[in-house]
């Protein structure tokens, strides 16, 4: 298989997923209960997101009012919508799922006033925006997919302005240590950014231990309503529950240097 080919296919299973997850009642009461008194409903994440998160993001973007915030990796918009709304900023989301993007522009409206959002498809390393596009960008849980993850923060850094801050969520293994070449410290110091902050992403794996545990209780339902292609990926990760414990699941925020 080509490379265009594989990422055809990859594009495709995202958007099958998106699209199926999105009408899934069961998926959202399972995130839910697992996310208990920490879930945001109104996002409606299918990701780490939840209320602690969300404040930990706004205090890392400081940005003004009128602030565009790039959300990059932005699935159906929720975590970027509310954060947008909270900061009074502007809005511009990046996916490689159409499917996806055509979810988050449907749900703007209850979010923010018409223009103040817009949503395109692109891949991380290669966005298609304007240099020095936004003044804050956001990924949650998604930047880690990236395939060329030091090409994905050199294009972070060309997006935003002198002084622009990235706040996002990675599992770094255990034995990788900090400022070492496989490490997101390096990696963010080789492309050109200054680490402000790196702390536990605190519920992280006590929600996704919960979720897990839930889809395997419920497998069969979750087979009937999302059909065998996506609840097979839902069990499949799952099954892996215990690779949670050979990793850290981590909150940064990082600085694009000046000049």
């Amino acid at each position: 298989m080509s490379e265009s080919d594989k990422s055809v296919s990859e594009s495709e299973g995202y958007d099958l997923a998106f699209r199926v997850l999105h009408k899934s009642r069961l998926v959202r009461e399972l995130w839910a209960r697992a996310l208990g008194d920490q879930y945001p409903a109104e996002v409606d994440p299918f990701s780490s997101c939840c209320w602690w998160l969300l404040g930990q993001v706004v205090a890392g973007l400081r940005l003004k009012p009128d602030d565009t915030l790039l959300d990059l990796g932005c699935g159906r918009g929720g975590p970027g919508l509310w954060l947008a709304r909270a900061l009074s900023a502007r809005l511009v989301g990046v996916d490689v799922s159409p499917v996806a993007i055509e979810l988050a522009g449907a749900r703007s409206p209850r979010f923010l006033a018409e223009g103040r959002a817009s949503f395109r498809v692109g891949e991380f390393d290669s966005t298609g925006l304007a240099a020095g596009s936004g003044q804050g960008a956001v990924s949650i849980d998604a930047l880690p997919f990236a395939p060329d993850r030091a090409a994905a923060l050199r294009e972070v850094h060309r997006l935003l302005t002198p002084g622009g801050r990235l706040v996002f969520t990675a599992a770094q293994n255990r034995a990788v240590v900090p400022g070492t070449p496989d490490s997101w410290d390096h990696l963010l110091d080789d492309a050109g950014f200054d680490l402000e902050a790196r702390m536990p992403n605190a519920f992280h794996h006590e929600h996704w231990r919960r979720l897990y545990g839930l889809w395997r209780e419920h497998a069969d339902d979750l087979r009937a309503e999302l059909g065998e292609m996506v609840a097979s990926g839902l069990l499949t990760e799952a099954a892996g529950a215990d690779r949670l414990d050979e990793q850290d699941a981590l909150l940064f925020v990082a600085r694009r240097r000046d000049g």
